[in-house]
């Protein structure tokens, strides 16, 4: 694809949620497709979805936890974009889309880390971590390291 056709290309709804513990501390998991990948849980919005309901389906199905579990603390006022390396596009969402257009939700578990559960759904993470915010920003993919960080300030944990 040209740098023209990438730029026509629309933007991919998502939901982020940044999940803190007690310590303020950001749950990431390592990505089973990409080792040495970190992220917070994120995933697209369903067509009819809102994406507040997409963030706890996500969390749910990325985490095993339930809203039930999790305190919803806050919310970014728009939703930020990220555009994927040229050369991804082709292979990522079937070439439909030049990134993600992401609403982040920052959300809290005090809980037992053993209710995590990576399995709940179809597994994405091959381990998870609680990190310090700054640590994050270290393990994040490259191309998602400035939305990372807007997103950390933004919440006050940078």
């Amino acid at each position: 694809m040209t740098p023209a056709q990438i730029a026509a290309l629309p933007y991919r709804p998502c939901a982020g949620v940044c999940l803190i513990n007690s310590a303020r501390l950001v749950w990431v998991g390592e990505r089973l497709d990409m080792p040495g990948a970190w992220q917070m849980p994120q995933g697209g919005v369903d067509a009819g979805e809102a994406p507040e309901a997409a963030a706890w389906r996500e969390l749910e199905e990325e985490t095993g936890l339930s809203a039930a579990a999790v305190e919803l603390l806050d919310r970014l006022d728009a939703p930020l974009p990220y555009d994927l390396p040229h050369d991804l596009v082709p292979n990522i969402w079937k070439g439909r889309y030049r990134g993600q257009m992401q609403d982040w939700f920052l959300m809290r578990y005090d809980g037992p880390d053993e209710a995590v559960d990576l399995d709940a759904h179809v597994r994405e993470f091959s381990r998870w971590a609680w990190m310090p915010a700054a640590e994050v920003l270290d393990h994040i993919v490259p191309f998602k390291r400035d939305i990372y960080r807007e997103v950390l300030t933004r919440f006050g944990l940078l």
